[in-house]
């Protein structure tokens, strides 16, 4: 458990934040500036609060009216940085050990073999970081911070500096190790699609505040939100399961409270639990069900509520099956319609607009 409540001048910029995190990983999202890596410094102890307190399971690692602030050292948190700032003269093998080594033999939770195995890395114990990918390199990293069986890992925007490709293949093994090690993690990040696979809880972050705290399927689907989550980024994220595949067509059943949506193939097995993120800009909505058309899913839905938006868009709740969607549809559109709180309807979703980086095994 992580308890903050943290204040700190930074010449006109304030941050100021009061948060809760649990077990699993929490998120802090947010535009660069918003105070985001403030926060963690605080938390690491590599920026000094002007007031407030940091605890971690119960250990006072800062508390300015008590006059405590344990240096970092003595802190026991693991911190992944953009890069994986491994020792250039180690070999990996001798970089996992540094922290490892510094731990107490009693303090020691997490085993080599385990990060290896899990990280997927016994293939490089005996390289130079210079001889790693970007992507290698950010694995070392985040094993080298668990071996020192932190009370709490720290991650500022780890993937930032990779590709995509690079992205899709640590992703992975960041989503397993906060269950694997028991050991809770605060991510910082501005990319949702990173939030998507790896949050539990989500914090959203506003010009050095946390403005709004809670799951990634409630918060996203506030259009009071949308100026933190993003513009582009507004819609509905659903639980669903996968109920198979259908590979002559290259398209993936998925089953929720409201039906049966059709995607684009994903590679999850049938069965599998998925966190599946709709834009509203993806969800057209009809007052009759059409005829003839290529639009795959017609989901029944009644209309919850009824908004004017921005740049002459509506934005229009609505409730498919105890499953709350979130359409955005023009001016004209609703004019047409004549949408109204109550009614039933059908929500139109290409299946085309539903991709892999839509769908995630949730944490």
């Amino acid at each position: 458990m992580l308890e903050l409540s943290l204040a700190r001048s930074q010449g006109a910029f304030l941050v100021n934040v009061n948060l809760t995190a649990g077990q699993g990983i929490t998120a802090l999202f947010g535009p660069s500036g918003s105070g985001k890596t403030s926060v963690i410094n605080m938390v690491a102890g590599l920026a000094r609060p002007d007031a407030g307190r940091i605890t971690v399971d119960g250990k006072v690692l800062f508390d300015a009216k008590a006059g405590i602030d344990l240096p970092p050292e003595a802190r026991r948190l693991g911190y992944v940085f953009q890069e994986g700032r491994l020792f250039p003269h180690l070999s990996v093998r001798s970089n996992l050990s540094f922290g490892m080594n510094r731990t107490p033999s009693p303090e020691r939770r997490v085993k080599l073999d385990d990060v290896v195995e899990v990280l997927g890395i016994g293939h490089l114990l005996d390289r130079r970081p210079a001889k790693l990918s970007g992507g290698e390199k950010q694995r070392v990293a985040i094993g080298r911070a668990l071996l020192a069986s932190p009370r709490i890992l720290l991650m500022d925007e780890p993937l930032a500096a990779l590709d995509a490709a690079r992205k899709a293949e640590i992703l992975p093994f960041i989503a397993g190790l906060s269950k694997r090690f028991a050991i809770p993690i605060l991510y910082v990040s501005h990319a949702m699609d990173e939030v998507l696979r790896l949050a539990d809880t989500l914090v959203l972050m506003d010009q050095g505040r946390a403005a709004a705290v809670g799951s990634v399927e409630d918060l996203l689907a506030r259009p009071d939100l949308r100026p933190l989550t993003g513009r582009y980024e507004a819609g509905a994220v659903i639980r669903a399961t996968v109920a198979g595949h259908d590979p002559s067509y290259g398209v993936t059943r998925l089953t929720f409270s409201g039906g049966t949506l059709l995607v684009a193939k994903c590679d999850l097995p049938a069965g599998a639990a998925v966190r599946v993120r709709i834009h509203a800009r993806d969800i057209a909505i009809a007052t009759e069900a059409p005829t003839r058309t290529s639009i795959r899913n017609m989901l029944p839905a009644r209309v919850i509520s009824v908004e004017q938006g921005d740049n002459h868009l509506v934005d229009v709740m609505l409730d498919c099956g105890g499953t709350p969607l979130w359409s955005q549809i023009t001016a004209l559109g609703q004019a047409q319609l004549n949408l109204t709180p109550g009614m039933n309807v059908k929500a139109l979703i290409k299946a085309v607009t539903i991709t892999g980086s839509h769908i995630a095994a949730p944490p």
